[in-house]
C-alpha cells in the first residue's frame, strides 16, 4: 500500500500558497495510482510528534505501507536531525521513499544531497520565524497593537490596530476595584468578588458563566487597567511544541529584560492612587486575610513587633489555670529564621486601644492627616531597607576580601574551602537583594497622604451611616483593614501605620 504525506503551516502557505492539495494531487501523479493512503498534518514541521506523521510511522511499522511519496523532504521535517531520523527508520523496514521535486538515492552522494538539502530547510525556517519576529517588533514600535489579547474591560480595534474601552466591561472593572479597595457589605476577598459576579450572572471575556478567584486576581494586578501596557515583554521561543512534550520537558515562558518591553498606548480604566492601593492589599492579602483558625483575632496579620520585627500572629495560652487569648511574636516552628523577644500582648487590651485609635479618626477623618505625617517618618520598611544595605555592603566586602585570597593562593586557607565560603556569601547576597527589592517595591506603592484621607473619608461614610454600637465583630475586622497597613507594638506604646 502507498502513503502519501503532506504537511502544511499557515505561514508557509500564506508565503508560498503550496497548499494541501497542490501537495496530495502531486503525490499521486508521483505515486502513479488513486489507491493511497493520504497522511495530512497541517501544523509546524519543526516538532517530529505529530499526528499523521506518528500515524505514518506506526502503519510502517505495521508493514500496512510500503511505499511513502511525499513533496519534498522539507515536509517530513524542517530538522536535519528529525529527517535523518525518520528516513533511517523508514530505510531500515526496507521502505520506499520517493519525493516529487528530487530522488532520494541511498549512495554516499544521495546521502550528502539530501543533508544538504535538509540543513537548507532548517536554516529556512529559522530565517522565517526571524522575520517574522522582527516585523511584529517593529509594528508595536510604530504603536500598532498586533492581535486582540482578549483583556476584559477592553476591544480590539482590528482597522486601527489599537485597544478601546469595552463600556460594559470597564463598568465591571471598576466594581472589581472597588469590592477590593472599599468597604463593603457585599464581598469579602477576591473569592468573594468572584462568587458576587458568578451569582450576579455576568460573563467573563470568554462568555463563561462562573468567575474564578485566580481570574479575578489577575484583573486587579493587571497594569493595563492604568494605561500601562506592553508587548515583547515575554519570550515564548519553543513554546508551540509544548502540546506535543512531556510535562518535565516542555519549555517555560520566560519574562524579557525590561529594556526590550515595547510600551504601547492603551486607554486607563482605573486611576493610579486605587490601582496602587489594590496592590498594596494583594501584596499583603495572604497575611491579611488569612484562614480562620479555630479562634478569631481582630488584629490578625496587622501586628508586628517593634524590636525583633516578628509578626504577632494570635494564639490562646494558659495563665494561671485559664485560658488566655494574647497576641506573640514568638514562633516555634522548626526552621523559623527569628524565634522572636517573647513579647505578647492580651488580645483585649490591644484590640481595644486599636479600634479606639480607628474610632477617633472615623468620627474625625481630618486627623488622619497627622496620623500619616507622624507614621512616615521612619516606617518600617525604611528602618528594614537601611539594615539590609549595610549587610549588603558587608557580605560584598567579605566576598571581595575571599576573592582576593584566593587569587593570593593562601596556603593556610583550601581551595574548597574558600569556594564554599564564596558560595554561601554569594547566595545570602542573593536573599538580601531579593529582600531589599521586595522592600523597595512596597514602599513605591505608598499612596501619598491625599489618598490616605480619601481612604479614611470612604470607611467614616461607611462607618457613620451605620449605627456604631451595631457593628459586628467582622464589621469592625474589615474597617481596620481599610484603615490600617501595620501595628508596630513597642514595650509600652503601639504605633499605627496607615495606607
Amino acid at each position: 500500500m502507498v502513503g502519501i504525506y503532506a504537511r502544511v503551516s499557515t505561514e508557509e502557505q500564506a508565503k508560498s500558497g503550496f497548499s494541501l492539495d497542490d501537495q496530495i494531487r502531486e503525490c499521486r501523479k508521483k505515486a502513479g495510482t488513486n489507491e493511497a493512503v493520504e497522511y495530512i498534518d497541517d501544523v509546524s514541521g519543526e516538532f517530529l510528534d505529530r499526528p499523521a506523521l506518528s500515524k505514518l510511522r506506526q502503519d510502517v511499522k505495521d508493514g500496512v505501507i510500503t511505499k511513502i511519496v511525499c513533496l519534498d523532504p522539507d515536509r517530513l521535517s524542517r530538522k536535519l536531525m528529525n529527517q535523518l531520523l525518520i528516513t533511517d527508520e523508514f530505510d531500515k523496514r526496507g521502505i520506499e521513499l520517493v519525493f516529487v521535486n528530487g530522488e532520494y538515492a541511498k549512495t554516499p552522494e544521495g546521502q550528502l544531497f539530501y543533508s544538504m538539502r535538509g540543513a537548507i530547510a532548517e536554516f529556512e525556517k529559522a530565517k522565517i520565524n526571524e522575520r517574522m519576529s522582527r516585523g511584529r517588533r517593529e509594528k508595536a514600535r510604530q504603536g500598532r497593537v498586533l492581535r486582540d489579547f482578549q483583556i476584559y474591560g477592553y476591544s480590539y480595534d482590528s482597522e486601527k490596530e489599537q485597544i478601546v474601552i469595552n463600556e460594559a466591561e470597564a463598568a465591571v472593572v471598576r466594581l472589581v476595584f472597588d469590592l477590593f479597595t472599599q468597604p463593603n457589605e457585599l464581598v469579602q476577598g477576591i473569592n468573594g468578588i468572584a462568587v458576587y459576579l458568578t451569582n450576579k450572572g455576568v460573563p467573563t471575556k470568554r462568555g463563561a458563566s462562573i468567575w474564578h478567584r485566580q481570574v479575578v486576581r489577575q484583573m486587579l494586578m493587571n497594569e493595563a487597567y492604568v494605561g500601562r501596557f506592553y508587548q515583547n515583554k515575554w519570550n515564548t521561543e519553543g513554546m508551540l511544541g509544548n502540546k506535543f512534550r512531556q510535562d518535565d520537558e516542555k519549555v517555560r515562558m520566560k519574562m524579557r529584560p525590561k529594556e526590550e518591553w515595547i510600551s504601547l498606548p492603551c486607554p486607563s480604566i482605573i486611576d493610579e492612587a486605587k490601582f496602587e492601593h489594590a496592590q498594596r492589599l494583594l501584596k499583603e492579602s495572604r497575611r491579611r486575610w488569612a484562614g480562620r483558625s479555630l479562634n478569631d483575632y481582630l488584629l490578625s496579620g496587622l501586628l508586628r513587633c517593634g524590636s525583633c520585627g516578628n509578626t504577632m500572629p494570635g494564639r490562646k495560652a494558659r495563665h494561671w489555670g485559664r485560658d488566655v487569648f494574647e497576641y506573640t511574636d514568638v514562633k516555634n516552628t522548626a526552621g523559623a529564621k527569628n524565634k522572636g523577644c517573647g513579647r505578647h500582648v492580651r488580645c483585649e487590651h490591644l484590640d481595644q486601644q486599636v479600634w479606639e485609635t480607628v474610632c477617633a479618626w472615623l468620627n474625625n477623618p481630618d486627623e488622619i492627616a497627622v496620623a500619616v505625617e507622624e507614621k512616615t517618618e521612619t516606617p518600617y520598611e525604611q528602618i528594614e531597607m537601611e539594615r539590609l544595605q549595610k549587610e549588603l555592603e558587608r557580605t560584598k566586602t567579605g566576598r571581595k576580601r575571599l576573592l582576593k585570597l584566593f587569587a593570593a593562593g593562601e596556603e593556610d586557607i583550601s581551595e574548597e574551602d574558600i569556594r564554599q565560603e564564596l558560595k554561601e556569601l554569594k547566595e545570602k547576597e542573593e536573599k538580601l537583594i531579593q529582600r531589599l527589592n521586595e522592600l523597595q517595591e512596597q514602599t513605591k506603592l505608598q499612596s501619598d497622604s491625599e489618598y490616605s484621607r480619601s481612604l479614611i473619608q470612604e470607611a467614616a461614610e461607611y462607618y457613620l451611616s451605620k449605627n456604631p454600637d451595631s457593628l459586628t465583630f467582622e464589621d469592625k475586622k474589615e474597617l481596620i483593614r481599610h484603615v490600617v497597613r501595620e501595628v508596630r507594638v513597642f514595650e509600652d506604646s503601639i504605633e499605627i501605620y496607615t495606607f
